[in-house]
Parts: structure tokens; C-alpha cells; sequence
């Protein structure tokens, strides 16, 4: 039982490296600026696809304005996570906890693109109390109140506390935030979202 979990929590620590560590514009004072090269990530390693309930489908966070659907989330040959190539668009990691399951569910967007904000420009402006809802594939919306949110450097990213167990279903919401570095030409930190079924 314990191998399944490890898996899981490398697969969805990798999502997150992927998927929002390497931000193709720079968010500063408003600015938009263009990037040329993503960081290089790491390979996911013994990941297999969710099972449990209904899959999702659409993300509504009315608080910040973002309603969209939702698309599955999964790895290439060498195990590296595919993002959506549509950076309005946010996606669940297919792999991991499906939302509604006992456990961490990711659902994990772009900050910003070469055009300007993306889908999750604005994720780090969610506080605790703050609700949103996932709609899955029969129909069921489920309702997740957000707990807290933190900012991480991405050296320092908290992997348990964020894809550890949990007894309950939750919510993380993953993004890119804090300052841009020039040099690595991707922003230092991540904005983690931490939200619970209600």
C-alpha cells in the first residue's frame, strides 16, 4: 500500500515541477515579458491512472474569475508531464487522486503566457473561506472551501504536505508565483492552494 502512495506523491510532485515550473513570460508590476526556453524537468517514475469516482471536468472559482473545463493531465514516454498547450486552459493530473476521492486531487494551470495572464493569473488572490467547485463527468458538482494558501520556493516545496496522505477529500490548486528569475527564466516560487470537500 505504502509503494502505490510514494508513486503517487513523486507523480504529483513532477506535475507540479512540469506543469507550472516553467512559465513562458514574466509576471512583474503588470508586465508581460516573452521567454525563449523552459526549465529542463524531471521524469516521473512508477505512476499509474487514477480509479475512484467520476472524473472532472470544469473548475469554477468565482472569487477570481476562472470557470473552465478541465482536461486530463498525464506524462510522454520519458515520463514527463504534458501540459495543456492552452495556457486559459487548467487540467487534473489523470494519474493521481481524482477530486471527490479520499486524498490530494491537483488540478494545476499556467500563471501567465507570451499574450499575457493565463488561467491561474490570479490563483494566488484566493483566502481561506473562499469556495469553488469541480463538476465531474455524471453531472455532480462537488463544492471545496479553500483552508489556506502558501507561496514556496520551488527548492524548499513542501512534497508531503502538499501530496502526502490525507483522511478526507481535498483540493490543491498549483501554480507559478512570486519573483521571475532571469537567469533559470522561470519564476522562483510556486502558489499552492490547499481546499477541502465541504
Amino acid at each position: 500500500m505504502l509503494a502505490p502512495l510514494l508513486a503517487t506523491v513523486a507523480v504529483t510532485a513532477t506535475v507540479l515541477a512540469v506543469l507550472v515550473g516553467a512559465p513562458s513570460t514574466v509576471r512583474q508590476s503588470g508586465s508581460v515579458q516573452a521567454l525563449t526556453t523552459p526549465d529542463a524537468q524531471p521524469a516521473v517514475l512508477g505512476s499509474s491512472p487514477a480509479t475512484g469516482g467520476p472524473a472532472p471536468v470544469a473548475v469554477s472559482m468565482p472569487t477570481i474569475g476562472v470557470q473552465g473545463s478541465l482536461v486530463p493531465l498525464g506524462t510522454d514516454a520519458s515520463g514527463v508531464l504534458v501540459p495543456p498547450t492552452d495556457f486559459a486552459q487548467a487540467g487534473w493530473f489523470s494519474e493521481g487522486t481524482v477530486p471527490g476521492d479520499v486524498g490530494p486531487a491537483v488540478i494545476a494551470g499556467h500563471v501567465d503566457s507570451r499574450a499575457g495572464p493565463a488561467v491561474f493569473y490570479r490563483l494566488e488572490e484566493l483566502a481561506p473561506g473562499d469556495r469553488l467547485t469541480v463538476t465531474r463527468t455524471d453531472g455532480s458538482v462537488l463544492t471545496f472551501q479553500v483552508t489556506r494558501v502558501g507561496q514556496y520556493p520551488k527548492a524548499e516545496f513542501p512534497t508531503e504536505e502538499v501530496y502526502g496522505p490525507v483522511g478526507a477529500p481535498e483540493l490543491r490548486l498549483i501554480t507559478c508565483g512570486g519573483v521571475f528569475d532571469h537567469t533559470r527564466r522561470s519564476y522562483v516560487d510556486n502558489v499552492v492552494v490547499f481546499a477541502r470537500l465541504v
